[in-house]
């Protein structure tokens, strides 16, 4: 039962996106493995940790199809030491698994494809379809807003929202927000979803970027889908209803200010050479018409530095948290950024002047 031939690149590529789905710990050991699986003369490699399941098809040549559950840890670092080009797959009756690749011979124990957990079935419905670019840009752009940790279920993921032509995602950790707007080329029924930070991470480290080659989007009730090319990733959704975003911002401004994003990132990064990780110093913009002058101050030493703006609007004196600032510069891809800004109080909005809110 089950022998396959694989190309070993193909199978190693095959294994890193699944492996994204292999828990890292768990009360379920069938889950600590792949569903190695082959019908119809197709082949796909399944994993499933209960809160996201992955499911890509890889290309072999099918000898013999059947299906087996390997420990996805020890095939995986075992597939990748082989020597030759070619891998050879055999799964015996007694469940042994043979991997042979050249002169090289391995067996180890599998277990019965039929008790691992496989997909849970979804009714598809309309796809919201956007180019794999498209969808790993917003995530990048807004992944590096939502919390690190789970004090606050919902800001552990982002909303994914359509209304009529307009994708929206939003993330958000309690002291920043990140929102992007997508517009789409075809029109939808009005939906949001919570997504988890963890799912949107893993589908940017497999998702191409290539613009040509486009995603299916699956919104349910308790489960979103995306489909591109040879893979399926199937996540939970966050429960609940999603922060009011549309209170926390504001078209209002006192100042804008127009920067070169290179050369503020780099001045920032200068600044934080002074700051320790532990350390909340803010970095302080002096705005004035003549000049922006960036100061920071710490128990290590100080800095200044005047970069060119373009201003409009009112003096200010502010104060950021340089790490934040960074992170949002190093999320944005444009020569130029405009910072708004009502009061040294207020917060302040880095935004496209096209989308707007």
């Amino acid at each position: 039962m089950l022998n396959l031939t694989f190309l070993k690149n193909n199978l190693v590529a095959g294994i890193s996106i699944a492996m994204k789905a292999v828990p890292t710990r768990t009360s379920l050991p069938i889950l600590e493995c792949f569903l190695l699986e082959a019908k119809d003369g197709s082949v796909t490699l399944t994993a499933n940790d209960m809160e996201m399941a992955v499911k890509t098809r890889l290309s072999a040549e099918v000898n013999e199809s059947g299906k087996v559950a390997v420990d996805a840890k020890l095939f995986s670092e075992i597939v990748r030491k082989m020597p030759e080009d070619e891998v050879n797959i055999a799964v015996t009756d007694s469940l042994q698994v043979r991997i042979t690749s050249g002169k090289t011979h391995f067996e180890i124990a599998g277990k019965d494809g039929n008790d691992f957990v496989d997909m849970p079935f979804m009714e598809k419905g309309t796809p919201i379809v956007v180019s794999q670019m498209t969808l790993k840009d917003i995530i990048e752009e807004t992944i590096f807003s939502i919390a690190p940790n789970e004090n606050n279920k919902m800001m552990t993921g982002e909303l994914f929202e359509i209304n009529n032509n307009v994708l929206r995602v939003a993330a958000l950790d309690g002291h920043r927000i990140a929102i992007r707007y997508s517009v789409l080329p075809d029109y939808y029924e009005k939906k949001a979803v919570i997504v988890p930070g963890k799912t949107l991470n893993d589908i940017s480290r497999i998702l191409s970027g290539d613009a040509s080659k486009t995603v299916n989007i699956y919104m349910g009730r308790n489960n979103i889908l995306f489909e591109f090319e040879d893979t399926v990733l199937m996540s939970r959704l966050i429960e609940g209803e999603y922060f009011r975003i549309n209170q926390m911002i504001s078209d209002n401004y006192e100042t804008k200010l127009v920067f070169n994003r290179r050369e503020l990132l780099e001045c920032i990064e200068r600044s934080v050479l002074l700051v320790r990780e532990t350390d909340k110093k803010p970095l302080i913009l002096d705005i004035k018409d003549e000049s922006t002058t960036l100061s920071l101050n710490s128990v290590i030493g100080s800095m200044k530095e005047e970069i060119f703006a373009e201003k409009e609007g009112k003096d200010l004196l502010i104060g950021f948290n340089p790490r934040f600032l960074i992170d949002a510069l190093r999320a944005v891809s444009d020569e130029k950024i405009n910072l708004y800004l009502s009061n040294s109080r207020a917060p302040g909005y880095i935004r496209d002047d096209e989308i707007g809110r």
